[in-house]
């Protein structure tokens, strides 16, 4: 009964609860005490991208800076200590480097080896990384895991809701969980649930058995939100799933478009101890998401570039907030593309704000003049001059953030009615700080431009009305024409009479009967 009550609270309060811990993993501690290490890498790469992710791209954490962050902060909690590793994470883009990759890794496995033996392994991972010259990248980074740690050892992982999942990954994790929300309001508890698993199968020598079903359906974020039917109620089955005897976690994935791979496409996967049960589960969900495909729309009102800037510059209310969808890199774009700008100048927009465009020789620009200088900017195309064309402006500088490094450097500037925000490394701007600490109230402006694709649950809330512009860009929304694969298996919409059967498929982890 102790395992049945816990996994029925593991929400992020109840799991967060130091004396609900310190009751359960009562067994774990003292002289039986195992020994637990984490790691992981977390990047979306869409393939269409021409830009690379590079070391200086990635934010890496290993020792005690990582047991401190507050991403980890949770792991503090646990009676059983989690030891750290390296934990290497960066903004979406284009496709890892591959010398990247195998310096991150190596250090990674590195320290897997030094800590050796492990009883249990957990892995934060995002689930849709590509490497150059790689298929399977989340595969092969868990297979070199498993070689280290060894056959004995229990590995659990986290994903993200638009990761892509594979046999290989299958075969080599004992227990898995991703997000349920979109957008993602719940990293942490999907970490504390696989944390949680890998806990409890530690304490009754248990390893679970990981199913998972491939669905041919591949959709991007935009379209498949949580907030908006059908994934609003294919999403709610999800916990209810979870309630069953024999059953540790339950999982759907939406899969990520972007990427040209065999493995990208939605997916059910169940972690349990029953296996028949699990199969079902698996194979129900799996029909109900290929059974609801073509009820995914998008949740917001779309239109051209040009239709969102009229629409918005009508609009009574305010702030109307424009989505620049196709150069989103929260999603994998590029985040240099200004022809969002260029057509706010053609139409004479006034009080906007963009934020922001990525071009480190503008940025840097403005802080050579400094606050209250008027000079001529080349704006955009910098890290993908093929993507885009840049627009050539005389702006003001209104602010210049204090920053410890050049990279870090962020400018404000003012051309004609549009507040512009420059940044000279890709970044987002999709939290009511990310404006405020560059001086600006997002709520005073008629128009705010973001380079999104559905709104921050910040942004969301004070839209008034929220238009996605359906941008050119590394995640062009218009996903049909994307340029000819190579290596992605038939799905729908691609393939819009496919046929389909679930089936499902069982780990090589399985325990022999």
């Amino acid at each position: 009964m102790r395992r049945r009550s816990f996994l029925r609270t593991a929400s992020a309060a109840a799991l967060l609860a130091p004396a609900s811990l310190r009751s359960y993993a009562v067994g774990l501690t003292g002289a039986n005490t195992p020994r637990i290490a984490f790691g992981g890498i977390g990047i979306e790469c869409s393939t269409y991208s021409r830009i690379r992710a590079r070391m200086e791209d990635f934010t890496i954490l290993k020792g005690p800076a990582l047991s401190d962050s507050k991403r980890f902060a949770f792991m503090k909690n646990y009676p059983v200590p989690f030891i750290p590793t390296v934990v290497a994470t960066a903004v979406p883009g284009g496709p890892v480097d591959k010398a990247t990759y195998d310096s991150i890794k190596a250090d990674f496995l590195g320290q897997l080896r030094a800590l050796l033996p492990l009883d249990g392994l957990f892995l934060p991972m995002h689930g849709a990384m590509f490497v150059d010259g790689m298929q399977d990248a989340e595969g092969d980074w868990m297979e070199a895991a498993r070689k280290v740690v060894g056959p004995d050892c229990l590995m659990s992982a986290s994903y993200d809701l638009h990761g892509n999942v594979s046999q290989r990954v299958i075969d080599n994790l004992d227990m898995f969980s991703a997000f349920r929300t979109a957008p993602h309001i719940d990293y942490e508890a999907t970490m504390q649930r696989a944390c949680a698993m890998l806990l409890h199968c530690l304490d009754q020598h248990i390893r679970p058995t990981l199913v998972w079903a491939p669905i041919p359906v591949l959709m991007p974020g935009e379209r498949s939100s949580t907030q908006w039917e059908p994934a609003k109620r294919l999403w709610a089955e999800v916990p209810k799933r979870n309630e069953e005897p024999g059953i540790l976690d339950v999982s759907l994935l939406v899969g990520y478009v972007w990427a040209d791979e065999p493995r990208s496409t939605a997916c059910a996967v169940v972690t349990g101890t029953a296996v028949v049960t699990e199969k079902k589960i698996a194979i129900d969900l799996a029909q109900q998401y290929w059974n609801a495909r073509r009820e995914f729309k998008f949740g917001t009102e779309t239109g051209t570039i040009d239709e969102c800037i009229e629409r918005a510059m009508k609009a009574k209310a305010h702030p109307a907030i424009i989505a620049d969808s196709g150069d989103n890199p929260t999603g994998g774009g590029n985040s240099d593309q200004s022809e969002v700008l260029a057509r706010l100048l053609h139409f004479g927009a006034q009080n906007v704000v963009f934020a922001g465009i990525t071009d480190k020789p503008a940025t840097d620009a403005c802080y050579s003049a400094g606050v209250g200088a008027t000079i001529p900017l080349s704006i955009g195309a910098t890290l993908d001059p093929l993507g885009s064309k840049p627009v050539h402006a005389t702006a003001k500088v209104i602010f210049l953030l204090t920053a410890p490094t050049e990279r870090q450097r962020e400018a404000v500037v003012q051309i004609e009615g549009v507040t512009l925000v420059l940044c000279a490394q890709r970044r987002p701007y999709h939290d009511m700080v990310d404006f405020t600490r560059l001086g600006l109230q997002p709520t005073s402006y008629k128009i705010i431009v973001v380079k999104s694709g559905y709104l921050s649950p910040e942004l969301a809330p004070i839209a008034n009305p929220s238009l996605m512009a359906l941008s050119d860009g590394a995640i062009n929304q218009d996903i049909v024409h994307l340029p000819k694969n190579k290596f992605r298996k038939p799905s729908y919409p691609f393939v819009e009479d496919l046929t389909f059967n679930p089936q499902v498929f069982t780990s090589a982890r399985a325990p022999q009967s």
